[in-house]
């Protein structure tokens, strides 16, 4: 199934979104699970902590114990050290604990049961080394030998034990959620990664096929080209042979009838002749003037023969100029072009100065803006052209206000240039606009001489130089000759050889 630029677009947006939304995912994922990973981290730390204040207080008392013992056996002050060191770190350790285990129950409960037996063990060792200094050391060793202090050691040893296994539980817990966590993170991130390989793969599948299809369309569009190439220059080719022989045909046409045309000029002539004579008889006949039938031949002598050959005149004088102009028209169509490299803005200029005398008369101004330095076209079509256009412009001004025109010539789009002749003469009216390049068509008013074949033979012209002439007119407003021409005339001649 062909894939269009629609379904492409539309394709690669969702990939995009897939894309994306994989991406978003893996960063949410990532950040939760770090801020999991964190709170376990700190989960862990803490318990670390505890679980060192538990072992070193039950190291501490049993520093103590050790400093009582020593001391009631031997008397060294020495011995008490640790003793005194234990009375010092066990309060701050138990109000650690007190603050570290607020928010767990369990712990809470063995420092509950801890605190008491802490103090009453304390207090029992604190007993003996105060009767042993006061040199009371059998009511010392008395007290010792009750076990009373050894059954109070082994409930702190016991309550601290518990308080040691739930911490490592509480750790291996926080080990294994961070391993946890880390297997999630590594999961998230192979998961994300194939979603988002996956995106890349179809998005340049996609494009692939997308690709392909261009460059097939553009394969099968060369050949349409050239195939389209091959049946324009045979087009061409016909078109030329036709018109050819139409200018050909219009040739003969038209000297054909020019020899009856002379005949009949001719034979006019001679008649006018002879109509001379008849004149001359008619006025110096001796006939009586209510004779009817010489009356008849009198007015026919000085009025309807006389209106006849002026008649017959007037038309072949016409039929002549008709006959002319075809002619002009199939020797313009048989010759042969000659580009050359002109300077535009000089032809122009010449052109214009032919027509500088008349726009004068007409209190007007012409204006040049000429964009385009040079261009290959023939330099005789170019004038005649231009010296048509602006001929035009000149003799169907408008009266009422001065002439002027504005003559521009720019560089536009596939090699080509865009010439133009504006004026502000009375204008063309709309339906006209196309039939003025008719041949012997003309438009409004016709108040000045001419055969209409002007703006026909302007066309014809420029088409042989491959080109294209419109116009834009509003009526009463003025009128302007548009003229597209190649930039170069000799690929055109090329194609119309080839």
């Amino acid at each position: 199934m062909p894939i269009s630029s629609k379904t492409l677009i539309r394709s690669s947006a969702l990939f995009l979104l897939i894309g994306l939304g994989a991406l978003l995912g893996i960063v949410m994922m990532t950040l939760l699970l770090f801020e999991r990973t964190q709170g376990y981290f700190e989960d862990v730390v803490a318990a670390r902590e505890v679980r060192g204040v538990v072992v070193g207080l039950l190291s501490r008392m049993q520093d103590a114990e050790i400093g009582q013992r020593g001391y009631l056996l031997t008397g060294e002050e020495a011995y008490l050290l640790p003793y005194e060191q234990a009375i010092t770190a066990i309060p701050s350790a138990l109000t650690f604990l007190e603050e570290r285990v607020a928010d767990r129950p369990e712990m809470r409960a063995q420092l509950e049961l801890l605190a008491p037996l802490l103090t009453a063990k304390l207090e029992e060792v604190t007993r003996t080394i105060d009767l042993a200094r006061q040199g009371r050391v059998d009511e010392a060793l008395a007290v010792v030998e009750t076990d009373r202090g050894k059954a109070l050691m082994d409930g702190v040893r016991a309550s601290l034990g518990e308080m040691q296994r739930l911490t490592d539980l509480r750790l291996n817990t926080g080990v294994e959620s961070q391993r946890d966590n880390a297997a999630a993170v590594r999961w998230v991130t192979i998961i994300g990664a194939l979603v988002i390989l996956a995106v890349v793969i179809g998005s340049a599948w996609m494009v692939t096929l997308y690709a392909r299809e261009i460059n097939a369309a553009r394969r099968y569009e060369g050949q349409l080209n050239i195939e389209l190439e091959r049946r324009v220059r045979e087009r061409t080719a016909e078109l030329g042979r036709a018109n050819e022989e139409v200018q050909r045909f219009a040739y003969i046409v038209t000297h054909d009838l020019r020899a009856p045309l002379v005949n009949i000029m001719g034979f006019t002539s001679e008649l006018e002749s002879s109509l001379a004579s008849l004149q001359n008889f008619v006025a110096n006949a001796s006939i009586a003037e209510d004779d009817e039938s010489f009356a008849e031949v009198r007015l026919a002598a000085k009025e309807d023969i006389p209106e006849a050959l002026e008649f017959i005149r007037s038309s072949t004088k016409k039929m002549d100029g008709l006959i002319n102009a075809i002619l002009k028209l199939s020797r313009e169509g048989r010759r042969k072009l000659k580009p050359e490299q002109i300077d535009l803005n000089a032809v122009l200029e010449q052109s214009a100065a032919n027509v500088q005398h008349q726009v004068n008369e007409a209190d007007g101004d012409v204006t040049l803006e000429i964009k385009v330095a040079s261009l290959v076209t023939d330099r005789l079509a170019l004038e005649q052209v231009f010296g048509n256009l602006l001929d035009n412009a000149v003799k169907y001004r408008e009266p009422s206000r001065p002439l002027q025109i504005k003559i521009a010539a720019e560089s536009v789009r596939d090699g080509k240039v865009l010439l133009s002749i504006a004026d502000n003469g009375r204008g063309i009216a709309p339906q006209d606009h196309e039939r003025v390049f008719e041949l012997f068509r003309r438009s409004g008013s016709q108040n000045q001489p001419g055969e209409g074949i002007g703006l026909a033979h302007v066309r014809t012209v420029v088409r042989n130089l491959g080109g294209e002439i419109t116009l834009e007119s509003e009526f009463g407003q003025g009128t302007t000759f548009k003229i597209s021409l190649p930039r170069d005339l000799r690929p055109v001649l090329r194609s119309y050889e080839t």
